[in-house]
């Protein structure tokens, strides 16, 4: 019977994401009706694709037990050089701020590996340097994109095909690209092998260094889309523009059921963590609680997951 139990609320821990997610779509439309209809459900899509595209590359760190810290610092990056860069160079600018943002993340793992210093550091150090330069950049102002502009260099980002905005086309193609890497190529496996034993892994012959800083350049390359995307759909760059993102990003990275302690999770999995928050700020917003406030909500949310998701029998000391 003991074993029944304890089965039956793995299989139950397993799904818990999916099942609060229904459980939220539930209980929003019944305090709000019509939260069902097409047009809702499209601009929610919408609005969680830049949510997810940057967890979606955070999902990797967090495999291999680490963090990134740099995100929100590296999307506002991002944004600036995007809209310095399109009055002259027109859709090259998203490539400059793609490349700069891997850069950074390049960095980060080589700062990590190399001077063996924590990720928590490494990141928050990048993050800062990152955040100072897209200040000096933009001279501690928003830059605004003019509508000729964004359309033509970041329709990508912002128009629509046959109904659909395009955010939401992108955030498929950037769930179909991440589950292959994870599933199908030598270095999702790798990613899985490091965060479930990184000196087994070293002994194995992995290239653990090499694969770590891929990991932080593809965190920090998707969190640059984001602010890419981000750039197109507001219509400015902003050095503050992704302040407010990195608590929601790690929170649907957890939240979604990827270990904190690495080796354990995945895209699919992230997939519902962020939309179970984009829902949740929803629902909240629906209710009437700030966007300050929101933040408090998250950071209990994160509390509770982890403390849901970390397994302490197999940690003798939590530091």
């Amino acid at each position: 019977m003991s074993d029944l139990h304890t089965s039956l609320k793995a299989k139950l821990g397993g799904h818990a994401p999916f099942i609060a997610l229904v459980a939220l779509y539930l209980l929003i439309e019944i305090a709000q009706p019509g939260f069902f209809a097409p047009s809702t459900q499209l601009g929610l899509l919408a609005d969680s694709s830049t949510l997810f595209i940057m967890a979606a590359g955070t999902t990797f760190v967090v495999l291999i037990g680490s963090i990134d810290l740099s995100l929100q610092a590296v999307a506002s990056l991002s944004s600036v050089i995007v809209a310095l860069l399109l009055p002259r160079h027109g859709a090259l600018a998203a490539v400059v701020a793609l490349a700069a943002s891997f850069g950074v993340g390049l960095l980060s793992g080589i700062i990590q590996t190399a001077l063996r210093i924590p990720s928590f550091i490494a990141t928050l150090a990048m993050g800062g340097i990152a955040s100072a330069a897209a200040l000096t950049l933009s001279g501690t102002r928003s830059i605004g994109i003019g509508q000729e502009m964004r359309s033509a260099s970041l329709g990508w980002t912002t128009g629509t095909s046959l109904g659909v905005p395009h955010e939401i086309l992108l955030g498929i193609a950037v769930f179909a690209f991440c589950l292959f890497l994870h599933r199908s190529t030598v270095f999702g496996r790798h990613t899985d092998a490091i965060g479930a034993g990184e000196p087994a892994a070293i002994a194995s012959g992995l290239r653990v260094p090499v694969t770590k800083c891929l990991v932080f350049a593809t965190s920090s390359f998707f969190a640059g889309l984001a602010g890419v995307v981000m750039a197109g759909r507001l219509g400015s760059g902003s050095p503050t523009l992704a302040d407010q993102f990195l608590l929601p990003v790690i929170a649907a990275v957890i939240v979604g059921g990827t270990a904190l302690t690495g080796g354990s999770g995945g895209i699919a999995r992230t997939l519902v963590g962020a939309l179970l928050v984009s829902v949740a700020r929803v629902g909240m917003t629906f209710v009437g609680i700030s966007v300050f406030a929101q933040q408090i909500v998250f950071g209990l949310i994160l509390i509770v997951a982890v403390s849901i998701a970390f397994d302490r029998s197999k940690v003798l000391i939590v530091k």
